[in-house]
């Protein structure tokens, strides 16, 4: 007979199933090589000491922080916040801008693609927001590299506010240095990035895959985008090769005009939507709903005054006055562009009415801080016109831009960047050639203009036709484009109701 005494310690092992629930994560443990031992236990339970000590240090960190913001005397505290208070209300304005866009896009096209329209407009300001985190901000406000035109920072946002605090407090020797926070500032920079993206959008309205849409719009939103912003944003090559520098205040051509080539380049690739084009003859395709457009119409114009007066990146005496600039540009687009619809085909045509209000506040977009009053409004008006005969001109080149996006944005993002070297101003002293100041504006803000134009047609020509060729086109099938893209893409439709009543 054996006895317990005569046993060989550790022979007998219990199963898993056979132990109590307190018992069963030691058991676990112990069966895993490394861990069968007390000393193994020892050591792993130092991983929660450590993980309490690197918890401690954290909040020390942040404590030094709050320290750091307490220790700001009032003036310096108030401007501090009003500031980054201001940049996150601009920012959730030009978040907002996107259900502007996906309404105006929507509306403009047929009842049938009206899912997949909304589908990009939401999911691509996602994608735009993550891949500028992840690689497109330090693009665009990195360290120089040595390459000319190019920055970089690493991946990912630092949200370190120490900087910000440090200027905030007048003891960051830097005279240019900004008291906004890295968050709040990267999340205003990634809704300008989301913007470009989404012009696109309208002008491959109707007929562009799904999938290949968005994987461009990465690409678009993470590095053709910053790289080319940095060139006016982040102290780039634009401001040093004149004698003055390029003015581009809020994105005329850094965002509208990079948009607008961008989905230029796609729409010609794309070619146009079956049946809109007769006999050379441009044939109309109705928006299925002016209500919804009307009403995107108006959310782009209050996001504006985020986009605009919001990129004066603080709270001062400067920030109304971008606002009324922006209002009146347009208020001249709008009547300028009813009256030359009215004139050439006999009634106001509502989506002229619209197109002309956003050309309008596209061509201020880049002089609202160097435009006196009557300047805006004229620039603006300037636009509405541009963009009536850019519609038509489009046409007739059978190019099928379903919402006049590319009228809209690019054309008329080029003469908002143009149009400060005519008539801008800087305080009381004149920039363009109008006012005294020379051809010395009006030039740099020309090579500003087409340096965008000429980055993004090549680098979009490019982006678009490797998805295309990886992908087998960009475009979908006949007999899905005709049934429409809800059901070819999405497997819905916006208004069942409706096509199950017929």
């Amino acid at each position: 007979m054996t006895t317990a005494l005569n046993s060989r310690p550790g022979v007998k092992r219990s199963k898993l199933q056979e132990v109590s629930l307190l018992e069963g994560p030691m058991l676990l443990l112990r069966s895993i090589r490394g861990f069968r031992t007390n000393r193994s236990l020892i050591w792993l339970a130092t991983v929660p000491v450590a993980l309490f000590g690197l918890g401690i240090f954290t909040f020390a960190l942040n404590a030094e922080e709050v320290t750091t913001l307490a220790n700001l005397d009032g003036p310096q505290a108030a401007k501090f916040l009003a500031d980054n208070l201001w940049l996150l209300v601009a920012t959730i304005l030009v978040i907002f801008m996107n259900a502007g866009f996906a309404m105006v896009e929507a509306g403009m096209c047929r009842s049938k693609n009206a899912v997949n329209i909304l589908a990009k407009n939401l999911f691509v300001f996602a994608l735009a927001v993550t891949a500028y985190w992840v690689v497109g901000y330090n693009l665009m406000y990195g360290d120089a590299t040595g390459i000319p035109g190019l920055y970089w920072g690493g991946f990912f946002v630092d949200p370190d506010p120490s900087g910000a605090l440090a200027c905030a407090a007048g003891i960051d020797p830097d005279p240019d240095c900004v008291q906004l926070v890295p968050a709040v500032d990267f999340l205003f920079q990634s809704a300008f990035a989301g913007t470009a993206a989404t012009i696109v959008s309208g002008l491959v309205a109707e007929r562009v895959k799904f999938g290949e849409f968005v994987i461009f719009a990465l690409v678009l939103s993470g590095i053709i985008y910053p790289i080319s912003g940095s060139w006016e944003w982040n102290s780039g090559w634009l401001n040093t090769v004149g004698k003055v520098e390029f003015i581009d205040f809020a994105g005329s051509s850094i965002v509208h005009s990079v948009g607008g080539w961008a989905g230029l380049v796609g729409a010609m690739l794309l070619g146009p939507r079956i049946g809109k084009y007769v006999d050379g003859k441009p044939q109309a395709m109705p928006g299925h709903s002016m209500a919804l457009a009307t009403l995107g119409a108006l959310i782009l114009w209050i996001g504006w005054y985020g986009f605009n007066p919001g990129s004066q990146l603080g709270m001062d005496e400067f920030v109304a006055y971008v606002a009324v600039t922006t209002t009146l540009a347009a208020a001249g687009g709008a009547i300028s562009a009813t009256i030359l619809s009215t004139l050439t085909s006999g009634k106001p045509d509502l989506t002229m009415i619209i197109n002309g209000i956003l050309a309008g506040l596209v061509s201020i977009t880049a002089g609202c801080g160097n435009m006196g009053f009557v300047g805006s409004w004229v620039a603006g008006a300037v636009g509405g016109i541009i963009v009536v005969f850019s519609v038509a001109a489009l046409d007739a080149a059978e190019i099928d831009d379903p919402v006049g996006a590319f009228s809209v944005h690019g054309v008329c993002g080029v003469w908002g960047t143009v149009v400060i070297g005519l008539w801008g101003v800087d305080g009381s002293t004149g920039l363009g050639i109008f006012n005294g100041g020379g051809i010395d504006q009006l030039a740099i803000q020309a090579l500003g203009a087409g340096a965008y134009a000429i980055w993004t047609l090549v680098t979009c020509w490019i982006a678009w036709s490797i998805i295309g060729g990886l992908f087998g086109g960009i475009r979908v099938s006949e007999e899905e484009e005709t049934q429409g893209l809800d059901i070819g893409e999405h497997g819905m439709e916006a208004y069942p109701d409706f096509a199950s009543a017929k």
